[in-house]
């Protein structure tokens, strides 16, 4: 939780950034933006700062020296001396365009903007904003003259959602900051304001822990275990909500406690602790077998866990519960059929 009540934004500027690859070009501000009332402000500091929660926490990195990260570099800059953010947010806006070679990546506006007065763990920090605007929405506007009554529209930028941003905490500096990540648009262009712009990975706590190991249990019931064993979709779907509610109705995370109560055969766990230990290399997870489950982290990982039994395009059976209810087989025409044993029905 980010607490922004009594925060200011002391400095802000916005530049135009189009697509590299296209040709789009940048529209590079020639000085940062000065309020013309003091309105602005509050409905700015909603639009940056409410989306963002501090439960899923990043840090810039880089694979030779961290001074070599670009975004990390400009914001040290910014932290050190506020009044160069300007001249740092056109290095930032050239830094974004060289990145933006993907075809789905559209033009739009670039924000940077120094915090301060943002409370953070009950403590007030500084913050440095970096937001990107892509899509426009329609407005209507009435205006008023005289008795009557004008409607009219304009396009501009949608104040309840930020598609892109980042939000970094001037603290563990030489660790990479602190900071937390937002990218609404998980399409063909999802990896390159993450990876390619910003540089970042998560920093190992609960929440991350949590959704990472989701994230394996998931992987292996949907591609291994169909690969190592002769296993139903209801089976599959079986696995699954186990996985979910082991961590719905633990506080604790071990992992030969989460492998018995889920997996029980002894030739699934062998599979299963080969998968996790090759998806962690594979993905560079750091992890113990042993953590604090994040509720947050279940409640949004719990969304990707599908407990619904397709059967060709007539029926769909949602799975939540015994896996004993639930027989399948073939009758004598060859048919396959699914069995259900329920005591009410509503």
């Amino acid at each position: 939780m980010i607490d922004y009540e009594n925060a200011e934004i002391k400095h802000i500027a916005v530049h135009k950034v189009g697509n590299k690859l296209t040709d789009d070009g940048m529209h590079l501000s020639k000085e940062a933006v000065r309020f013309e009332d003091a309105y602005t402000p509050t409905v700015l500091l909603k639009y940056f700062i409410h989306s963002f929660n501090t439960d899923e926490l990043f840090r810039f990195v880089h694979p030779t020296d961290l001074s070599l990260n670009e975004i990390y570099t400009f914001v040290s800059k910014i932290f050190e001396q506020p009044e160069v953010l300007h001249q740092q947010s056109i290095e930032i806006a050239k830094h974004l365009y060289e990145q933006s070679v993907h075809p789905k990546i559209s033009s739009g506006e670039l924000c940077v903007v120094y915090f301060a007065g943002l409370i953070v763990d009950e403590r007030s920090v500084r913050a440095i904003g970096i937001f990107k605007s892509e899509n426009k929405d329609t407005f209507l506007k009435v205006n008023t003259e005289s008795d009557d009554f004008k409607i009219s529209y304009d396009d501009g930028i949608n104040v309840n959602k930020v598609e892109k941003g980042c939000l970094i905490f001037d603290d563990e500096r030489s660790d990479g900051f602190r900071l937390c990540m937002i990218d609404s648009q998980r399409s063909g262009d999802a990896q390159y304001w993450k990876e390619h712009f910003l540089n970042i990975q998560p920093i190992s706590n609960d929440y991350h822990n949590t959704k990472d190991f989701l994230s394996i249990a998931k992987d292996f019931v949907t591609k291994q275990l169909v690969e190592d064993f002769e296993v139903s979709k209801a089976d599959q779907i079986d696995f699954l909500n186990r996985s979910v509610n082991y961590f719905k109705h633990n506080e604790t995370f071990e992992k030969d406690d989460f492998v018995e109560a889920v997996f029980q055969d002894k030739g699934i766990i062998e599979s299963f602790n080969s998968f996790d230990e090759t998806y962690r290399m594979e993905h560079d997870i750091q992890m113990n077998d042993s953590f604090e489950i994040s509720p947050m982290a279940v409640k949004k990982q719990a969304r990707i866990f599908k407990s619904v039994l397709k059967l060709d395009k007539n029926f769909h059976i949602y799975i939540h519960g015994d896996r004993d209810l639930i027989e399948q087989g073939i009758d004598n025409d060859g048919r396959k059929y699914y069995k259900i044993y329920f005591d009410e029905e509503s």
